[in-house]
């Protein structure tokens, strides 16, 4: 039995006894960092209560957060987790802690099986409006509608069904990020264990490769760099140490330079640290955590359907009661009226809209598949086209995340400006000064320094390394200089440290066996180390007028967004040379500010979220067009200090958020949603996905991304382009476009349809149409041509409009205008041809032919025109919509089947017809196409007439103001 107890006063900590498996433990509680601050047992509740009754919950007192272990010594923290870092825990202490704090994973909510998932896909409005629609018609014995209507529903729940499997893989990945295993110290022995086995207090050791299994204290550091670009979004790995952080100095990333996280990987070096959060209680357990909470919001078009869904429950139900009372008034049986008014509402709702949509969403998922954009959700495809704000990432996004050296000046003051882009050797040095033998000399020297003083390798256009020493590899190559390394023998290097902010390598001549020293890091930090500079081939002492000279070129290229670093060299290093610097800045991409500039002139905003410094975020933000200007540029420590009212007046107009962390972007991305935007936001990093999942539209980097924010985001931008985010838009405003002309078109036949029957039935006429000739036409004739319309190109004014109202309706009153007009020219024309034929008063073949015949030739000529509310057909082109054209030859020419063809003709009771009759219906039925480009052509003058007051009322505005140095402008 082992007991521990501890003055109170001396300690905060007290110990109590516990019993438990027939031995005592000893827990800990108290007031102290991250404990339970509480010294009673009996207040506390354990999660084993259903096993050992009501006990006291002591879980709590055994972590110990980051930011409070990053502020105290690691013995301290050793101390207040009871573990020696020279045998580590015992076996049984493991045991028992575990038993405390449960293993090193996450809580998972449970999955629901296969089944519940695909009849959860039922649950959408419109799904359960043609269920009850499908059901009323098997109840009524019409067989042949319910079959269509299930078989629709059926299509389009397997496939939203098969999409949602694909996608929701997210938290699967996040749980990759923990490793298996790791080195820890038990008992005295150094042993590999399962990574979720870590309880607070163990011992781990860390090498080279390693991912961190649990967030850690560390107490030994030996050249310790983490790679932390998954957790921060910073690509330089993070310099580790084991001194204490004051909490002033934390940053906003929420990296500690002394605490190594959970998930992140061992890039150099090697330490040892003390385990002090594990599973949810770890920053990345607080990351999952978060992630679960947040749901992804419903898309404008999801509501827009239900919104359909409910409108045509009230216009069916509607329609019911008017057709039976005006059956009533004819004194038609209430039966038989009921049984027609029921059959006409169930024939009003659409059920090829459902595959209409989806089959639109699933071919835009694939154009913009060929346009480097991977789309993981159906409906994400047409959320595209309303979003109002973009927030993006800096690097690799707007920049092409190839470090470039632009700038060069030589201790001698000799300036050059280096062209070209990125890891590809082509480009030139241009001496600012012109050209001579001197100071080619120099900056030979300089760039040679800087390219053996290095690690980084360059095959083809590839990086292997970090990108700033690639930078200068590049600029060597471009200078003529290759294979420098191949000339010294490398005695030993001094890799960087975040306290000397320099690298130094020892190198011998091959040739003369001159031994040096080659340093290349800060500019402060090396002229510190330097007590001479290169003049003239001469070496003269560095005096404070040369200091201050150096440093004003560097802050003036600091200024410029650019990251400056000096070269020196010298035979010790005590006895140092400044050589010269470099200016380095990651370009951004020449496509980008097109980009920017064309989306700002639709209406989206466009802002930048990084997590880089304030005059490298503002230079690249006014490279690529976006406004920065006092009031706009805002860091994650001034979100800190404002409410979340404050917020929201400011982050609309903001342009440029710098310093950025996880939480901070999640805020952003909020007050934006609730400022009534509909965002898209740019992520690459597993601190990213939480925003990504809460934005409307998550965008990953198909390159930079990793597993975790790729499973979380919406879109993938495969090639890291913003560029690809315009074109997605694009492609977003198209889909909801084309889907507005199917519902047109749908709308317009649908009433056209059930006008014919209601009238025919309430006036006692004879039906126009036969059973068969209605089912083909819903089958059919009206399938093909809808589905093709979904098909239709991408409009170029459909481009350049502003994001949608996704406050507006799918059926605004300009549709339902358009269907109307629609509607009144077919169904005038088809009871035209209906009473001309049927002279004698009775029906026969060839009247229900010519019917028939004359419904079909409107169908086809309405969907010609519904390709577009305001372009004509001749400006749209007959054959741009190929599929369309295919669809209309392939009505066409089962028309003529069921008109000529003998079997068909006993089956759908037709007879052949003469050529005249076709000429007669094609210039009769061509009159809708006719009536629609009027339509089109007055739609457009009243358009330009707005547009030209518009601007007379603009300028008279401007004359009745005093000029201003502006209106010069």
């Amino acid at each position: 039995m082992r007991i521990s107890s501890r003055n109170q006063r001396g300690n905060p900590y007290a110990a109590y006894q516990k019993m438990q498996n027939g031995y005592a433990t000893t827990v800990y509680v108290g007031e102290g960092p991250g404990l339970l601050p509480s010294s009673n047992p009996e207040q506390n509740n354990t999660k084993n209560q259903e096993e050992s009754g009501a006990t006291e919950d002591t879980s709590a007192g055994m972590w110990v957060s980051g930011r409070e272990g990053g502020g105290l010594p690691w013995e301290e923290v050793a101390r207040l987790l009871h573990t020696d870092i020279e045998v580590g825990l015992p076996s049984r202490e493991v045991l028992t802690r575990r038993q405390l704090v449960g293993y090193n994973e996450f809580t998972e909510t449970e999955d629901d099986p296969l089944w519940k998932k695909y009849l959860g896909q039922f649950k959408e409005p419109l799904i359960l409006l043609l269920l009850a629609s499908a059901f009323v018609s098997l109840c009524m014995a019409q067989f042949d509608d319910a079959v269509v209507i299930t078989l629709a529903i059926v299509i389009v729940a397997t496939v939203a069904f098969i999409q949602e499997l694909r996608t929701d893989k997210a938290i699967e990945e996040l749980k990759k990020q923990v490793p298996a295993t790791c080195m820890c110290l038990r008992d005295g022995n150094v042993r590999e264990y399962q990574a979720r086995e870590l309880v607070p207090g163990d011992i781990v050791h860390l090498a080279i490769g390693d991912r961190i299994p649990a967030d850690l204290r560390l107490y030994e550091a030996a050249d310790l760099s983490i790679d932390e670009s998954s957790f921060t979004g910073e690509t330089e790995p993070a310099s580790k140490n084991c001194g204490i952080i004051s909490t002033n100095s934390y940053g906003t990333s929420g990296s500690i330079a002394n605490i190594a996280y959970m998930g992140t990987f061992v890039r150099t070096g090697r330490g040892k640290g003390i385990v002090i959060s594990t599973g949810e209680k770890s920053q990345f357990g607080e990351l999952f955590r978060m992630m679960q909470e947040e749901e992804a919001p419903r898309t404008p078009l999801q509501k827009n359907m239900d919104e359909l869904a409910k409108k045509l429950s009230i216009f069916s139900f509607a329609f019911i009661g008017i057709v039976f009372l005006l059956g009533l008034y004819q004194g038609i049986p209430i039966h038989k009226i009921f049984n027609i008014a029921v059959s006409l509402a169930v024939a009003a709702i659409p059920e090829g809209l459902p595959i209409v949509v989806t089959m639109t969403l699933c071919l835009g998922i694939r154009r913009m598949a060929l346009r480097s954009a991977l789309v993981k959700g159906l409906h994400t495809v047409e959320t595209l086209g309303c979003v109002t704000t973009v927030c993006s990432d800096k690097t690799g996004t707007l920049t092409k995340n190839e470090m470039t050296v632009t700038g060069i000046v030589t201790s001698e003051g000799d300036e050059c400006h280096v062209t070209g882009v990125g890891y590809v050797c082509e480009g030139q040095i241009i001496f600012e000064g012109g050209f001579s033998e001197l100071a080619n000399e120099a900056v030979t020297k300089l760039l040679e320094t800087g390219a053996v003083c290095n690690n980084a390798v360059i095959v083809g256009d590839q990086l292997q390394g970090q990108p700033t020493e690639g930078a200068i590899i590049v600029a060597a190559r471009k200078h003529g200089i290759y294979n420098a390394k191949d000339k010294y023998h490398r005695l030993q290097e001094m890799p960087f440290k975040s306290d000397t902010k320099t690298m130094s390598v020892e190198v011998k001549n091959k040739k003369t066996g001159e031994v040096e020293w080659l340093v290349k890091g800060a500019v402060e930090s090396i002229l510190q180390a330097c007590s001479h500079y290169q003049q003239n081939m001469a070496t003269l002492p560095i005096s404070q007028e040369k200091y201050q000279q150096i440093m004003n070129w560097a802050h003036e290229k600091g200024r410029q967004g650019l990251r400056v670093l000096a070269i020196a060299r010298g035979p010790s290093l005590a006895e140092l040379s400044y050589m010269g610097m470099v200016a380095i800045i990651d370009p951004p991409r020449e496509e980008a500010r097109p980009a920017i500039t064309t989306l700002q002139s639709t209406g989206v905003r466009v802002k930048m979220v990084t997590g880089d410094a304030q005059e490298t975020a503002c230079a690249i933000a006014l490279a690529v067009g976006l406004q920065v200007r006092p009031g706009t540029v805002f860091s994650g420590d001034q979100l800190d200090n404002m409410d979340d009212r404050v917020l929201g007046n400011i982050v609309q107009e903001s342009t440029v958020f710098y310093r950025v962390s996880p939480r901070h972007k999640l805020r952003i991305v909020k007050a934006l949603q609730d400022c009534g935007e509909i965002v898209g936001m740019t992520g690459d990093g597993v601190n990213d996905v939480v925003a990504l999942k809460r934005a409307n539209i998550g965008i990953s980097m198909g390159k930079m991304g990793t597993a975790v924010s790729k499973e979380a985001a919406d879109m993938i931008l495969n090639d890291d382009n913003f560029k690809t985010i315009l074109s997605a838009i694009e492609e977003g405003k198209c889909i909801f476009h084309n889907i507005t002309n199917f519902v047109t078109f749908q709308v317009s036949t649908s009433l056209v349809a059930l006008s014919l029957i209601a009238l025919s039935t309430v006036f006692g006429l004879p039906s126009p149409l036969n059973p068969m000739q209605i089912l083909l036409i819903n089958v059919i004739m009206d399938g093909p041509p809808a589905l093709t319309l979904g098909m239709e190109p991408i409009d170029d004014d459909v481009k350049v409009q502003p994001p949608r109202d996704t406050k507006k309706d799918l059926i605004t009153p300009k549709l339902i205008r358009n269907c109307v007009i629609s509607a009144v020219v077919i169904i005038c024309g088809t009871l035209w041809v209906f009473r001309s034929e049927m002279s004698d008063g009775v029906v026969t073949a060839r009247d229900t032919t010519m019917t028939f015949a004359c419904f079909v030739m409107y169908d086809m000529f309405n969907a010609m025109s519904c390709r577009s509310d305001s372009k004509s057909v001749l400006e749209i082109g007959l054959t741009t919509n190929w599929y369309l054209f295919v669809a209309l030859t392939a009505t066409i020419g089962c028309l003529m089947c069921v008109v000529y063809l003998p079997f068909l003709q006993w089956v759908f009771q037709t007879e052949a017809l003469h050529i005249a009759d076709w000429l007669y219906l094609v210039c009769l039925t061509s009159t809708v196409l006719l009536v629609s480009e009027v339509r089109k052509f007055i739609d457009r003058r009243h358009e330009y007439s707005k547009g030209i007051m518009a601007a007379k009322g603009f300028w008279l505005s401007k004359k009745t103001t005093k000029p201003s140095w502006m209106d010069a402008v």
